[in-house]
């Protein structure tokens, strides 16, 4: 749990602080933290019964963010494949508890809950997680919840299809996002933002590790995906669309769709589409590297050996090319808690380690449209990580978060 050291004021001081917009590091680092918000960098003075901690020879880093999470999967005890059917929501939602903290505890303090797609009986659990961390219930990062992703009947996000249920196992509602059709979709985007989404997840294309074809098949039509965008920008929220094959992802692009998630198949054309649009991407690529599919039906054993290294060259591309593109586990698929693998694997992409802090700081600052976070400096938030070393000669050392403070709150310190 966390915890609020001293009153109000708390002055941290380490050997450095990074800079995350210039790209420099600072010596040494030394920030002045008041309520949740950065009152200072390097102050002069400092207010009376001001806390002062001191961490030692490591470096300061803004929060890190996740733009592709599930909280609600994985974690503990998830080896049975029949989870979709054996979980109750109060028990999911117990289980988010344990995966939200470990998250933070990793350095995350920012995340997207994007898309459950699992039976609920209609309840956003992903909702109700944040509300249980913003009010200091239970400890974990800032979560952006989508609610329920919008999939079609027998699409890579109707979880039915990753055991091949038999007919009438796990029917889902449209509230729960399974929806066909223009007026099921309005339906099923207007129940997610009415109860409580900040943003829409939309299945795109084809799925690798589901039973649904090929991986980048399309899977709504031009006209369907048209009307999530319409629905979600009429009420202020972002779109983001899991996509795989070029077909799908152009699509989505062409719909007005602003963030796709994976984009493993795209052609150069797309890519540049992509950058001339200033459209985000979410490439979720250490999935490529780390994902564990030993167990998996051998089909999709199948389309992850063909899809994952064309994926990878994929995201290379999207890098040289300079597309936006903001950090993303698709966790659990890599467990919680080892989300600063993605930015081992963006670096490995072609990124430089500059580039892939800035894809979990202030570029996924901007694809959340927040500018209360992402950057040490004064007037933002106090989500502030530190790490071993130098994070632009090995960007390594973010998997070994020594300390973590979210809104002034210590949520994790091992520098003593």
């Amino acid at each position: 749990m966390s915890r609020r050291i001293g009153p109000e004021a708390i002055r941290l001081r380490s050997a450095r602080l990074l800079d995350i917009v210039k790209g420099e590091l600072l010596e040494p680092g030394d920030v002045l933290v008041v309520g949740e918000r950065i009152k200072e960098i390097n102050p002069t003075t400092v207010p009376g019964g001001t806390l002062v901690v001191e961490l030692g020879d490591v470096t300061l880093l803004p929060g890190l963010m996740d733009m592709e999470v599930n909280l609600l999967l994985g974690g503990p005890d998830h080896r049975s494949p029949l989870n979709a059917v054996q979980d109750d929501p109060a028990l999911r939602t117990l289980r988010a508890v344990v995966n939200a903290e470990r998250t933070l505890r990793a350095g995350f303090t920012t995340v997207r809950n994007l898309g459950l797609f699992v039976q609920t009986g209609g309840l956003l659990l992903d909702v109700a997680l944040k509300k249980a961390i913003d009010r200091g219930y239970v400890a974990g990062p800032r979560v952006i919840p989508a609610g329920h992703a919008i999939s079609p009947t027998g699409g890579h996000l109707d979880p039915t299809m990753f055991q091949a249920f038999a007919p009438h196992v796990l029917p889902l509602t449209v509230e729960e996002g399974i929806a066909d059709g223009v007026s099921q979709i309005r339906k099923a985007v207007r129940y997610q933002i009415k109860h409580g989404a900040e943003l829409i997840k939309v299945c795109a294309s084809g799925g690798v590790m589901s039973h649904t074809g090929p991986a980048g098949a399309q899977q709504y039509s031009d006209e369907e995906l048209r009307t999530v965008v319409d629905e979600a920008h009429r009420a202020g929220l972002r779109v983001a669309a899991h996509a795989h094959g070029d077909d799908g992802i152009r699509a989505a692009i062409e719909a007005g769709i602003d963030c796709i998630e994976h984009g493993s198949l795209m052609s150069d054309e797309t890519i540049d589409l992509m950058v001339s649009l200033d459209r985000f991407l979410v490439p979720t690529t250490y999935l490529a590297d780390g994902m564990d599919v030993s167990r998996a039906d051998p089909a999709l054993q199948a389309k992850a050996a063909e899809v994952f290294p064309r994926a990878k060259q994929t995201i290379s591309k999207a890098i040289a090319k300079g597309v936006r593109i903001a950090c993303g586990t698709d966790a659990p698929a890599i467990p919680h808690s080892q989300n600063a693998k993605e930015l081992l694997a963006l670096v490995d992409r072609g990124m430089t380690p500059l580039q892939a802090l800035r894809s979990a700081t202030t570029v996924a600052a901007e694809l959340i449209d927040k500018d209360d976070r992402g950057r040490i400096e004064e007037g933002l938030l106090a989500d502030i990580i530190a790490v071993p070393g130098d994070p632009l000669a090995d960007i390594g050392v973010t998997e070994d978060v020594r300390f973590v403070m979210k809104g002034g709150a210590v949520h994790h310190d091992t520098t003593g």
